[in-house]
């Protein structure tokens, strides 16, 4: 079967629709001018970056000035903690155990610059613990990161009473957000929710590889990071696609015409797999958040007595791709460390399957996919001795 036939793993990467593509074309040939002052083709320029600035911050409720677009949003991520860690020069930071790589990796280069960090414990829903973070509030605390939708199990975090939370200290406090996860799957709205600074990505939601944006609240000051010559943006200096940025747009166009609606099949269709998953393949547990309390796209379920990197390889081998724990820490086989924070083991992280949904799946893939999942599930335990131990016990 041809690789990638049913892709399951969006939360790494999405298709780009063909409208995207269509998008990008006329900005790599005939308008592939930067923008610039005094002659036409940098005013055309201007005039069209404006206006994808504008489309992207419409679908997040902010001012087109808020919109600064990057490679991508790691580097979203890098500018922002990065830049509010410079401007500060010093202080005690938050996040919690759960958080994305970008932001522990963040964490821990700020300790060495000499910052204290504070790093919040998770419940058995990957919940950040809101009286913790209350506690753990001091008055030298100047930045708190969180990802909003968790990048393992999809739970979301309750962003609005964290932002209540960090605005009763009595001190300003910076609000950093990873929507990495989030961006066009729930709803964000930056006049109601507080945050200072928020990362998102192109190609989580059919757009291109390699650009991304950070709203950055009018007011917040961020040190320079990137230096260089001025092309497109003064956070990331240099050279960006204006292609690429043309193609985020009309993906943004494509997910928000439609939002609702588009959140809505995403829900039914991971309510749909969940369903099934339950009804061919016994000992299955969902981890993280159920419900309306997790992200549409996401089910992350442990599968007992078999590992998660064999069944991922034999769903390759029918041409399914899927993710075992989180594609970002998986590697070495160690067990996943958001899972062994809310309570796995490692046998039950070792386990886990994530599936990732986007606008092109189909209930047909899905069935697909739970009854060659069922069938590799019944051969790989009848190899297990625990297992078998387990059903003669039951007979």
């Amino acid at each position: 079967m041809k690789p990638g036939k049913i892709y399951l793993d969006n939360c790494v990467t999405s298709a780009m629709a063909p409208e995207v593509l269509d998008a990008m074309l006329p900005y790599f040939s005939e308008k592939f001018w930067y923008p610039g002052s005094f002659v036409s083709t940098g005013e055309s320029a201007n005039e069209a970056l404006a206006g994808f600035q504008q489309v992207v911050a419409d679908s997040i409720k902010a001012d087109a000035a808020e919109i600064h677009f990057t490679s991508g949003g790691t580097l979203a991520n890098n500018i922002a903690i990065k830049g509010l860690a410079g401007a500060l020069k010093g202080g005690h930071v938050i996040c919690s155990v759960v958080d994305y790589p970008d932001l522990l990796t963040n964490a821990a280069y700020l300790e060495k610059q000499g910052f204290e960090v504070s790093y919040l414990s998770a419940d058995s829903q990957a919940m950040i613990d809101l009286t913790e973070l209350k506690a753990a509030i001091r008055p030298d605390t100047v930045l708190f990161m969180t990802t909003i939708v968790n990048h393992v199990v999809g739970t979301i975090q309750p962003v609005r009473e964290i932002s209540d939370i960090l605005a009763a200290a009595g001190h300003k406090i910076w609000f950093h957000a990873d929507a990495g996860q989030a961006y066009g799957k729930i709803p964000l709205n930056m006049q109601e929710l507080g945050i200072d600074t928020m990362s998102i990505s192109a190609h989580k939601i059919h757009g291109p590889q390699g650009i991304g944006a950070l709203y950055v609240r009018k007011g917040t000051k961020l040190g320079q990071v990137i230096h260089g010559v001025k092309r497109v943006d003064g956070l990331q200096t240099g050279g960006l696609s204006l292609a690429l940025i043309a193609g985020f747009a009309k993906a943004v166009e494509l997910n928000f015409s439609d939002f609702e609606g588009n959140v809505a099949r995403l829900r039914q269709l991971s309510d749909y797999l969940y369903q099934k998953l339950q009804e061919k393949i016994p000992y299955i547990e969902l981890n993280g958040a159920p419900g309306e309390g997790r992200a549409p796209h996401n089910i992350n379920v442990s599968i007992d007595y078999i590992e998660g990197e064999a069944i991922t390889m034999m769903l390759d081998m029918h041409g399914i791709t899927v993710a075992t724990g989180s594609a970002c820490a998986s590697q070495g086989l160690k067990a996943n460390y958001v899972l062994m924070a809310i309570g796995k083991t490692h046998v039950q992280s070792h386990g886990s399957m994530k599936f990732t949904l986007s606008r092109y799946t189909t209930k047909e893939d899905l069935d697909f996919t739970v009854d060659t999942l069922a069938q590799i599930t019944e051969e790989l335990r009848s190899r297990s001795p625990l297992y078998n131990a387990l059903r003669n016990q039951e007979r």
